[in-house]
């Protein structure tokens, strides 16, 4: 006969006095964790004791029960029960349901208040936003849902985000086949359909992180922060109707816009209607883009405008902001660190000062009449309007006086009848053809050597134009290879008649550089200290000092670098033989290293558009595994090659790699024969010809998620 079995036999349940119970000091609990006992006494208020206290009779010497019970487990809840009471919101003797254990039984007071704490299972992620969201629907607020929980808004908000992402994706989260931080990432985008194709295109892949998702879900999205979005304003756009992406789980810097065609449009609407403001003001014509490119007003000769003058008022306040400004220097000029207050006042002094003293600037009437402008949009987002410019076709019939015209960049343009024009963007890019997709190692394309070349000039040129030393002696080099006759003065950087030189290749964002915005200023502070005339210039720059003289020299002299690469005619057909184009680099190098210049220190970064979206797999490959070790390259190796190539930007963003162009080669240049013809001779790789022979891949398949 089969034993029967034992029955289990629960402790039983009874309503105890709350000044009956004591803590047992048993309680494994020490550490403060998770809610706390404030909340806890909150959250008893106004729900009530949700769950019973676990109590041992207490018993004295002889084994009998002393009428008092201790609490092994459940210390929390009388903790927070005292509270109340202390409070006088609950009574001394106010009824406690209890579960009352055998004290003399064989289970530990500790095992009983571990196995409590252990056995706790905390509430899936995924559950909560189910029942957040059912607290929603039932006509809580996001703020009564976080007060009631004593949560922020915002993290009832991330919970309730999570209704953006696929059902598909959730049910894979809910069983573990994705991580929360995964799941967070998903929810930047609304389209499921979209999110799932992500997640297919991924989830094969040993690389799935949170930033990859938000990447390849935001790609065709434009960021707030971008300065057409900033032009336009977030507040139009989205009154347009335009959609806002947001991520609620970290920074995201505004959002991201996720119609563009919608932003491109508003932003031409509003460039032209403040066109057509500007143009009542009787321009003969009016150029408006995104931006323009560096040097796009190469030719053109600047009018010279009259600032209009403060008025009473605006003087006033001038006098005040710098009387407040230096009383505030002098204040805080002991102190290590300012005050985030006085800064921001400092800040706002500066602001105020520098729009009072950029003064609208008035012109001859009969010069607007022949003249133009240039409207498109600043880095920062505001509108960037660049008056009074007169092409070579539109100047007055007269005799010009002897000499030529300074051009907006320093340079002496001579007038040729015509006049070459601003390459307009389209949405911010320039127009480019595709580039081939294959990996062999091929040779950089000319038009990128070009552009890099354009980078490393200008950069060149500020370096120089701060070293009135080395610039002496680069004019002086070239003024005895002119006049010498052993000397040839062919294919040299320092083109010393000054002539600046046209970029008629260059990336995107070039007037924007460090460099460019460096030379425009000090050319800018000069132009204000010369004179107008110039039967007055003689005695203008012989009036100034030795040191000021020595700075002008080098600055005017800093627009005949020309360290550019072109591409040459083989049978010399060309202004320029492959021979001189090496010659010129060659050239450069020295000057570049007596100088100092350091692209890096420059401030040229590697991009997906200046140079990493432009080359080839493998050239990818090579600069990270220099700039960021075999390891990182390892890491994207597998990417198709638009995801490498931003992958490799941020891999690369500070590790100070320079692409072959632009580097200085390593040890002394070789001695270069000046009274060598013109015959061509091999290139160095990275401007060999594209009609090299060089292995090519199949095609690479575009990422349809990321389309």
């Amino acid at each position: 006969m089969a034993n029967a079995v034992q029955k289990i036999t629960l402790s039983p349940s009874r309503d105890i006095p709350f000044n009956k119970l004591v803590l047992a000091q048993t309680n494994v609990r020490r550490i403060k964790a998770g809610v706390s006992i404030e909340e806890l006494a909150e959250s008893i208020a106004r729900r009530g004791l949700i769950q019973s206290i676990h109590v041992r009779p207490v018993l004295d010497a002889g084994g009998e029960g002393t009428g008092m019970f201790e609490v092994p487990a459940g210390g929390r809840r009388y903790r927070a029960l005292e509270m109340l009471v202390n409070q006088k919101r609950l009574a001394k003797t106010a009824s406690v349901p209890c579960v009352v254990s055998n004290p003399s039984g064989p289970i530990l007071a500790q095992e009983i208040s571990l196995a409590e704490n252990i056995e706790h299972a905390p509430l899936h992620p995924l559950d909560q936003y189910r029942a957040f969201k059912d607290m929603l629907d039932g006509g809580m607020s996001d703020e009564e849902i976080a007060a009631a929980f004593f949560i922020s808004t915002n993290a009832v908000k991330q919970r309730l985000k999570l209704t953006a992402v696929s059902p598909a994706l959730l049910e894979i989260y809910a069983d573990d086949g994705m991580t929360i931080a995964q799941l967070e990432a998903f929810s930047v985008s609304n389209n499921h359909a979209r999110q799932e194709l992500v997640w297919d295109a991924i989830k094969n892949s040993w690389s799935k992180e949170p930033y990859q998702i938000r990447r390849m879900l935001t790609e065709n999205t434009v960021r707030a922060s971008d300065k057409r979005a900033v032009f336009v304003g977030l507040e139009a756009y989205e009154t347009a109707g335009g959609d806002v992406l947001r991520d609620l789980f970290q920074s995201d810097d505004g959002g991201w816009l996720q119609d563009v065609p919608l932003l491109e449009r508003l932003v031409t609407e509003k460039l032209q209607m403040m066109a057509d403001e500007i143009a009542n003001e009787g321009w003969k014509w009016i150029e408006v883009a995104v931006s323009f490119p560096y040097g796009a007003a190469n030719g053109l000769r600047e009018l010279d405008g009259t600032p209009i003058d403060l008025t009473s008022d605006e003087q006033a306040t001038l006098d005040a902001l710098r009387e407040e400004f230096d009383k505030l220097q002098t204040q805080y000029e002991e102190a290590d660190e300012l005050p985030d207050d006085v800064d921001q006042r400092f800040g706002e002094i500066e602001t105020a000062i520098k729009s009072i003293e950029a003064r609208p600037v008035r012109f001859d009437p009969t010069e607007i009449a022949r003249a133009g402008v240039f409207v498109s949009i600043d880095m920062d987002g505001a509108l960037l309007v660049e008056r009074g410019f007169v092409r070579a076709e539109d100047e007055a019939p007269t005799t010009p006086e002897a000499g030529t015209d300074p051009g907006v960049d320093g340079s002496d343009v001579q007038a040729t009848g015509s006049v070459q024009r601003a390459v307009i963007t389209i949405g911010g890019q320039l127009a480019d053809p595709d580039e081939d997709e294959e990996d062999g190692h091929k040779p950089l394309p000319d038009r990128l050597v070009m552009e890099l070349t354009a980078d490393r000039t200008l950069a060149l040129r500020d370096k120089l134009a701060n070293d009135s030393a080395t610039a002496f002696l680069a004019v002086l080099h070239k003024f005895v290879r002119d006049l010498f006759s052993r000397y040839r003065a062919q294919g040299v950087a320092m083109e010393v008649f000054v002539r600046g030189t046209v970029f008629p290749v260059q990336s995107e964002g070039l007037r924007d550089t460090t460099y460019a915005r460096s030379i425009q200023a000090r050319h800018e502070a000069w132009e204000k200290r010369l004179p107008t005339d110039v039967a007055d210039l003689w005695d203008a720059l012989s009036a100034l000092t030795g040191t000021e003289q020595a700075e002008l020299f080098a600055h005017c002299s800093s627009f005949g670098v020309n360290a550019l690469y072109e591409r040459a005619d083989r049978y010399g057909n060309g202004a320029i033989s492959t021979h001189g184009v090496q010659q010129r680099l060659a050239d450069a190098n020295h000057l570049a290293r007596a100088v100092g210049l350091d692209m890096i220190d420059a401030g040229w970064r590697p991009t997906v558009g200046n140079y990493l979206g432009r080359v080839t797999k493998a050239r990818i490959l090579e600069a990270v595994r220099e700039g960021a070790g075999e390891g990182a390259s390892q890491l994207i190796n597998h990417l198709k090659k638009g995801d490498m190539a931003k992958e490799a930007e941020r891999l690369l963003a500070d590790s100070g790699w320079l692409p072959e162009p632009l580097r200085l080669a390593d040890g002394d240049l070789k001695a270069i024969d000046t009274n060598a013809g013109d015959e061509d001779e091999a290139l160095p790789e990275f401007l060999a010809s594209d009609n090299d022979a060089v292995l090519a891949d199949q095609e690479e398949k575009r990422l349809d998620a990321a389309e």
